[in-house]
C-alpha cells in the first residue's frame, strides 16, 4: 500500500498532465460513438473555449501546489489533524481523506456556490455551456476554481490529509469529473446502479439543466451519497434536460471575454 501511495506522491507533472489528456480524450472517443443527445455545434470550437478555461485552472492548481507544500509538511510533522488521532489499515484512512475531501472540497463548495450570491456569479459559467460533454468538465472560471481549492486546503488542514492521499483524490476528480460531464448514452440499468455510489454521467446532467429545481441538485463529485444524505438528489429522464442558464444569454456561450467578465456583470 505504501509503494501504491509512493507513486502518486512522487509522479511527475507530465504523468498528472497526461492523466487529463487520457481522461478528456476516452470520453470524447465514447461520446462520439455513443451520445446521450445529439449537440448541434461544432465540438472543436466549443472545446477550444472551454480549454481556455482548463489553462487557467491548471495554472491555478500548480500555484496552489507550490504553495502548499510547506503545509503538507507541517501536518507531517506536527502529527496535527484528524487522521494523525486515530490508527487504522492505510486504506481505511485513505478511503477517509477521500471522503472529506469529496464531501468539503466537492460537495459541501458546490452547493456554497449555488446558494451565496457572489460565489454563484463565478460559478455561472460553469453552467452557461448550452452543449454539456467532456470538455464542460474544464470551464471553470478562475474565482469559482480558487474557492475550491481554497476549501480543499481547509479540509487538508482539519483532517490532517497526507500530500500522497491529496494527489490520489486529485486523480479520481479527473477522472469523475470528466466521465459525469461526457455525452455518454449509458445504458440505464447501469447508470441507475452505478449512481447508488458514484456520480454518473446520466445523474449530472440534471444538474446542468438550465433552470431550478434540477441545477440546484446533484452536487457531488465522486460519491453520489453526500446528495442522497442531505436530499438534493433527483434522477429523471436525462433527456428532458436542457442545457445553458435561464439568467445569461445562450448566444454568447463561447464568448471567451464576456463569460471571463460575467461575474461583474451586473
Amino acid at each position: 500500500m505504501e509503494a501504491f501511495l509512493n507513486f502518486f506522491e512522487t509522479m511527475p507533472s507530465w504523468q498528472k498532465l497526461a492523466w487529463i489528456i487520457i481522461c478528456i480524450s476516452a470520453n470524447w472517443i465514447v461520446e462520439l460513438g455513443f451520445p446521450l443527445v445529439k449537440l448541434n455545434y461544432k465540438k472543436w470550437a466549443h472545446a477550444k473555449v472551454n480549454l481556455i478555461f482548463l489553462a487557467t485552472s491548471v495554472t491555478i492548481n500548480v500555484l496552489f501546489g507550490i504553495l502548499t507544500l510547506g503545509i503538507f509538511a507541517w501536518l507531517a510533522t506536527n502529527n496535527f489533524g484528524l487522521l494523525y488521532m486515530i490508527d487504522l489499515p492505510i486504506w481505511v484512512e485513505l478511503l477517509i481523506g477521500v471522503a472529506i475531501l469529496d464531501f468539503v472540497a466537492q460537495y459541501l463548495v458546490h452547493y456554497l456556490l449555488h446558494k451565496v450570491s457572489w460565489m454563484w456569479r463565478f460559478h455561472m459559467v460553469h453552467h452557461s455551456d448550452t452543449n454539456v460533454d467532456v470538455t464542460t468538465a474544464t470551464r471553470h472560471h478562475p474565482g469559482d476554481y480558487v474557492l475550491r481549492e481554497v476549501f480543499a486546503l481547509a479540509a487538508i488542514i482539519l483532517a490532517g490529509i497526507p500530500l500522497a492521499y491529496y494527489l490520489f483524490y486529485r486523480i479520481l476528480t479527473v477522472f469523475f469529473a470528466y466521465f459525469s460531464h461526457a455525452n455518454i448514452n449509458m445504458p440505464l440499468f447501469l447508470d441507475k446502479a452505478l449512481s447508488f455510489i458514484i456520480i454518473t454521467p446520466n445523474m449530472h446532467k440534471f444538474h446542468h439543466h438550465f433552470e431550478r429545481p434540477w441545477t440546484d441538485t446533484n452536487f457531488g463529485n465522486i460519491f453520489s451519497f453526500w446528495d442522497r444524505i442531505f436530499g438534493t438528489l433527483v434522477y429523471d429522464d436525462p433527456t428532458k434536460v436542457v442545457y445553458g442558464l435561464d439568467v445569461l444569454d445562450d448566444n454568447r456561450d463561447e464568448d471567451v471575454a464576456y463569460q471571463f467578465k460575467v461575474p461583474f456583470n451586473r
